[in-house]
């Protein structure tokens, strides 16, 4: 019998998450570098170990400063800018390979900047389920000027001088160590976000779970759709749990997430099904009974609704995408 867990537990348990480190930048201002949209499932990250740097994301919101400690994840994989501010014309980058990274540096003699850039990947259909519930941008403060000091705090820096030790070092198996590292970022970054949420802070008014993180009387009703989606949820239990009234209930997820609660218990139960889809032998039938579904004809409704595919079909291209990828290793 496995305990309860906490909503963010369980949305992380729910993904397949692979992380990535790609870069080392070393630039001295002027310096300016311009991200396009990234592909699906990809959000860039960015680490200011030193310096500053100005963030701007068209259409997401105004230029954000940025200093050493912040971290960036852009969660939709927006297009996005980051620079020195300086609005001088900025000098070209080169990069170099090192054991384990590259490095992409300058030779602007202004201010100096040094920052990590990665990816964080996620497998279909969870990325979409990020893009529905986390806002386009993260920024977390780590500095001691910027947050409240906390467990969740000193791990996630610690987790980022390790990143930076690893990127420096040429250590063996680092290659593999910075992947690691930037996945559990992703975790423990979205930890720290919900936590100041919950406390209030934080530069930009959050959206999403992590607005409704922000406010402990829905945490009932989170925790029961994402332990037993399974169960027959109706409105007036939701609100129950949470002390208040179904008119209310509404109104706080459609004000903090956008959505209904309906919304989220099925999006919840369409990635718990994609998931069981995946395994060898488990029919449609049993699938459609573990995440709530008496009627295998509704359940291939809404799934194919959510997906854009049957269920059916959604097997039978993880079955070919599994298959490629152990071509291409072999």
């Amino acid at each position: 019998m496995s305990p309860p867990l906490d909503w963010l537990s369980r949305l992380l348990g729910m993904m397949t998450v692979r992380g990535q480190l790609e870069l080392r930048c070393a630039y001295g201002a002027p310096w300016q570098v311009v991200y396009s949209d990234s592909a699906a499932g990809e959000m860039p990250y960015h680490i200011i170990l030193g310096g500053s740097a100005v963030l701007e994301t068209p259409g997401t919101g105004k230029p954000q400063s940025l200093c050493a400690g912040d971290i960036v994840m852009l969660t939709h994989g927006s297009a996005h800018i980051l620079g020195d501010g300086g609005g001088a014309r900025a000098k070209p980058a080169r990069e170099r390979e090192e054991l384990n990274l590259v490095i992409s540096e300058n030779n602007g003699r202004g201010p100096r900047l040094d920052m990590l850039c990665g990816r964080i990947v996620l497998a279909p259909p969870h990325d979409r389920f990020i893009r529905a519930y986390l806002p386009a941008r993260l920024v977390i403060r780590t500095s001691a000027e910027e947050a409240r000091r906390g467990d969740a705090q000193a791990q996630l820096e610690g987790l980022v001088a390790l990143m930076r030790t690893e990127s420096s070092a040429g250590n063996l198996g680092g290659y593999a160590m910075m992947n690691a590292l930037s996945a559990a970022l992703f975790a423990l970054a979205l930890r720290v976000a919900g936590e100041a949420a919950g406390r209030g802070e934080g530069g930009e008014s959050p959206t999403g779970l992590l607005a409704l993180a922000g406010y402990p009387r829905l945490a009932p009703a989170l925790a029961v759709i994402f332990n037993e989606p399974a169960h027959a949820w109706t409105l007036t239990e939701l609100a129950e749990l949470c002390s208040m009234s179904r008119a209310t209930l509404i109104r706080h997820f459609q004000d903090k997430l956008g959505r209904s609660p309906n919304d989220l218990l099925t999006d919840v139960r369409m990635a718990l099904a994609a998931n069981e889809l995946k395994r060898q032998g488990v029919s449609t039938e049993a699938v459609a009974e573990s995440v709530g579904y008496q009627s295998v004809a509704a359940f291939r409704r809404i799934f194919t609704q959510h997906l854009g595919m049957t269920p059916a079909d959604w097997r039978r291209a993880q079955t070919q995408a599994h298959t490629q990828t152990q071509h291409t290793a072999d």
